[in-house]
């Protein structure tokens, strides 16, 4: 095998990888985890046997997919540690991560699903938790967290976040701000009323 040849199939394959990250990434953020292999194979239009040439298993391919996005959550909770004052930096935090997990399904309930679908995810959200965790706790001892809050109201935040099914996702987001300011209100300590974001017209709206 010459050179060159070697050369092509490595680009050959490099390709194919990129491309079924490209297409698992769009499929599992419109349609959550559900979508089989089989399917994200026809798409990226290689074979099945392609898809788990490059990640033996559909795990391997949800951490991979979703590493940016874990990586970016990290990102967020550190900024809301950073600020100066822990109730800004806790509201920005649910703010932040409200944003973007109603822009990708699959990454919103693979952040949220006990167990986690991928071990590589595991760890790293689980980080990510702890440093949550300390926010909290810095927000609580500034009297302005309500004292009764536990993380697992974020996850249940988090979880009804992830029902926002309106499109485009312009409006999802819109909405997810919206739901985001009441959700912030609701944690205070002693609940300030501020106005809301606009609101957004859903299906059970009328008029």
């Amino acid at each position: 095998m010459t050179p060159q040849v070697v050369t092509k199939l490595r680009s050959d394959a490099r390709d194919n990888r990129e491309r079924i990250l490209a297409v698992a990434r769009a499929a599992f953020a419109a349609e959550g985890l559900e979508v089989p292999i089989r399917e994200i194979a026809r798409r990226a239009e290689v074979g099945v046997a392609t898809v788990y040439r490059h990640f033996q298993t559909k795990e391997a391919l949800l951490a991979e997919a979703f590493a940016e996005q874990m990586a970016s959550c990290s990102a967020v909770v550190e900024e809301g540690l950073a600020a100066g004052d822990p109730w800004s930096g806790f509201r920005l935090v649910i703010e932040r991560l409200m944003e973007m997990h109603a822009l990708d399904r699959g990454f919103a309930r693979a952040f949220t699903s006990q167990p986690s679908p991928a071990a590589g995810l595991a760890e790293d959200r689980d980080r990510t938790l702890r440093l949550l965790l300390e926010l909290v706790r810095r927000a609580k001892e500034a009297g302005s967290l309500r004292g009764d809050f536990v993380l697992e109201d974020i996850s249940l935040a988090l979880m009804a976040n992830e029902g926002i099914r309106v499109e485009p996702p312009e409006m999802r987001v819109a909405a997810s701000r919206r739901f985001a300011a009441l959700m912030i209100q609701s944690f205070q300590a002693e609940p300030v009323p501020a106005p809301l974001p606009p609101a957004v017209r859903l299906p059970l709206s009328r008029g």
